[in-house]
């Protein structure tokens, strides 16, 4: 039911100031097995050092959620948006008819450990918009806390696509499940620590497809926090 994908699979970037893992193809790393999932384009676990980071720069027509896991992230952008990302923060940046941004360790002394991800959006040339909201842990602590979706349900940011996001943190004995309805596909991507799915131990940047329905257990973590992507079925993203 879970075809998995180990951490140390991924694709590889070692720029000195950045050093970056892709679950999927991106940039100079590319794999014809790995272009995506369903309508989830990347997943870059990145590591900036302090006071580094990424210059003034374009995208348009994409769905970019940041992730936080430690540290903090600064951004600006040409919508005249300017804030820092922290552990717990959700961004979602829609580029729509094209925005330019910039983002920065926010740190002189401090490493900013983070996750950029892409969800290709299901309609283009949208007003682009800046989202940005704080779960805390106990929102998050042994269940799956939906943070985006179409609809902004449970206070969760939005997203143009048909697509839902839930984040867990799982530690000992917290437990949770969650039901893969027909006609859906699930990635899981374990940000951190080490949790069982299904009895299925995974590690950190360990990713899972799953395409059949059925439920999902999440169990045993260790320092786990875990995301869970509820897909359209469709083995790669289209435009």
């Amino acid at each position: 039911m879970l075809d998995i994908r180990k951490a140390a699979a991924r694709g590889q970037a070692d720029f000195g100031w950045l050093y970056a893992q892709h679950s999927f193809s991106f940039g100079s790393y590319f794999d014809p097995q790995q272009q995506g999932f369903s309508d989830l384009l990347v997943i870059n676990e990145d590591k900036i050092q302090a006071a580094k980071g990424f210059a003034t720069h374009p995208h348009r027509d994409m769905e970019i959620f940041t992730y936080v896991l430690a540290g903090a992230l600064a951004h600006q952008d040409s919508m005249g948006n300017g804030s820092t990302i922290r552990p717990g923060d959700v961004q979602m940046m829609s580029a729509g008819s094209g925005i330019r941004h910039s983002e920065f360790n926010a740190s002189d002394t401090e490493l900013a450990h983070l996750l950029q991800i892409w969800i290709m959006p299901d309609r283009h040339g949208v007003t682009p918009r800046y989202q940005q909201i704080h779960f805390d842990e106990q929102q998050k602590r042994g269940r799956l806390q939906l943070i985006i979706s179409p609809e902004g349900s449970d206070g969760s940011l939005l997203v143009y696509q048909d697509m839902r996001l839930y984040a867990g943190l799982f530690e000992g004995s917290e437990s949770a499940s969650f039901v893969v309805p027909p006609q859906r596909y699930v990635y899981l991507h374990l940000a951190r620590g080490s949790l069982k799915v299904n009895g299925i131990r995974l590690n950190a940047g360990d990713g899972a497809r799953i395409r059949q329905s059925g439920e999902l257990h999440f169990s045993d973590g260790d320092n786990a926090e875990v995301l869970l992507f509820d897909l359209r079925p469709q083995e790669l993203p289209t435009r």
